[in-house]
């Protein structure tokens, strides 16, 4: 019995893992040889709460905007998740001149 249940709490960490809080980076352009990133940054997000409400503007513009950036050279994605997505933030992230 004992075992079993060494089983479970395994199996279950596996299936749930990242469910309670989630906070990734990753890039929306996978050639990366020569990226340079420029001198500003740009960020915009949205925003959603209880998957039933959401504001916000993550657009490319107006992350460029933000930064005052009219040359864009690269970009990020940030999302962040708590509890099964009760809250929700996606952020754009530009880089450039």
């Amino acid at each position: 019995m004992k075992k079993l249940l060494s089983i479970i709490l395994l199996v279950s960490l596996f299936a749930f893992s990242g469910c309670a809080y989630v906070n990734v980076k990753m890039p929306y352009d996978m050639d990366l040889d020569k990226t340079c990133l420029g001198d500003k940054v740009g960020k915009a997000s949205c925003h959603s709460i209880l998957w039933l409400v959401g504001w916000g503007d993550a657009g490319t513009a107006a992350a460029a905007k933000d930064g005052n950036i009219t040359v864009i050279n690269h970009m990020d994605g940030q999302v962040v998740s708590i509890l099964f997505g009760l809250y929700c933030r996606n952020t754009t992230i530009v880089y450039g001149n």
